[in-house]
């Protein structure tokens, strides 16, 4: 099976004691978002957890901790925006940021990890060209160290819209435009553009638009193939494969104004104050009233015999005859 961790918040970057801690005893609990009492539990095991796919702005504080990774099989989405303090206010420096998802190449190898450039936005400061030298710039940087590069344009959620409210939609004539050159810049830099979540539009550029988080994507991380129970996407026009969040909303301190999983400033300080390295739970710990679900898991691993082990095996295997030879 796959554990995701960040779909919900940013574990490596502000929770990776307690992730480190949740690998150490195997076990993890998580609530469900819209009944608060019913708790899912999972083990953290490698015999059944295939992948842990992350998510993040930070993948540093994790570099400590990944020996206790080494057995599972990983993907790792590293998010480089263009965006100043003024959009991402607690985000490390980009430079360091640049340098630090080439480490983590070297760590996990480059077909576990892809560059996200998203949520794109347009305004005065960040305007199409910006993009386009911005993109080109990180583009150069990460060369040879991701396949690929995801992008999406802004969705106006309500928090989003509550939290960023001079943000503007992206017109289909700037996606087309600014779409393009991205596609250009990174087949010049080895990557492969993935829209996420926007439809085929790009495809006539060059574009990858089958989704960005497939089962594909994590048997390329492991050299393995897997046969996953059927899933939808988290909306109808996403086609990745999303499973197993172990994260919470409301708990990201990085602060992005684009943010869809916060609600505000108040409520993310509230909660992390509620947050304890050692609780089964990113957020509190067992309560009253509980509902706990052991989930079912099982490796998604198909084991398969190679083709010369399922031939040799075949009783009418012809090699198995002693006077057959090769034509010449």
């Amino acid at each position: 099976m796959i554990i995701n961790t960040g779909q919900r918040t940013d574990i490596p970057a502000f929770y990776s004691e307690w992730f480190s801690n949740r690998l150490k005893e195997g076990i993890v609990c998580v609530r469900n978002p819209y009944n608060p009492n019913q708790v899912s539990r999972y083990r953290l095991d490698p015999s059944v957890v295939d992948v842990i796919g992350f998510c993040t702005k930070n993948p540093v504080p994790m570099f400590k901790y990944m020996h206790l990774l080494k057995d599972y099989g990983q993907f790792w989405f590293v998010t480089i925006t263009p965006y100043g303090k003024d959009i991402e206010p607690n985000v490390p420096n980009k430079r360091r940021l640049l340098d630090d998802f080439k480490k983590l190449a070297d760590i996990v190898g480059i077909n576990s990890i892809a560059w996200r450039y998203d949520p794109i936005f347009i305004s005065e400061t960040y305007s199409v060209s910006y993009h386009v030298r911005a993109f080109e710039k990180m583009a150069t940087a990460l060369e040879g160290c991701s396949t690929v590069a995801v992008i999406s344009f802004i969705d106006i959620y309500p928090k989003v819209r509550r939290n960023f409210p001079e943000v503007r939609e992206v017109t289909r004539a700037e996606r087309l435009a600014l779409g393009k050159e991205i596609i250009k810049i990174a087949s010049v830099h080895g990557m492969t553009v993935k829209p996420c979540a926007e439809g085929n539009e790009l495809a006539m550029h060059g574009a990858d638009c089958s989704g960005c988080m497939k089962i594909s994507d994590y048997e390329k991380a492991i050299g393995k193939k897997l046969n996953p129970p059927k899933k939808k996407g988290a909306r109808a026009e996403c086609a990745c494969y999303l499973s197993s969040d172990i994260g919470a909303y409301n708990t990201c301190k990085h602060m992005c104004k684009y943010c869809y999983a916060n609600t505000d400033a108040a409520v993310v300080s509230a909660m992390s104050r509620l947050h304890d390295p050692k609780s089964p739970f990113l957020i509190g710990n067992y309560m009253s009233g509980d509902r706990i679900h052991d989930v079912p898991q099982e490796s998604w691993i198909i084991d398969e015999l190679s083709l010369f082990e399922a031939f040799d095996s075949n009783e009418n295997n012809p090699f198995k005859t002693q006077n057959f030879r090769l034509a010449d």
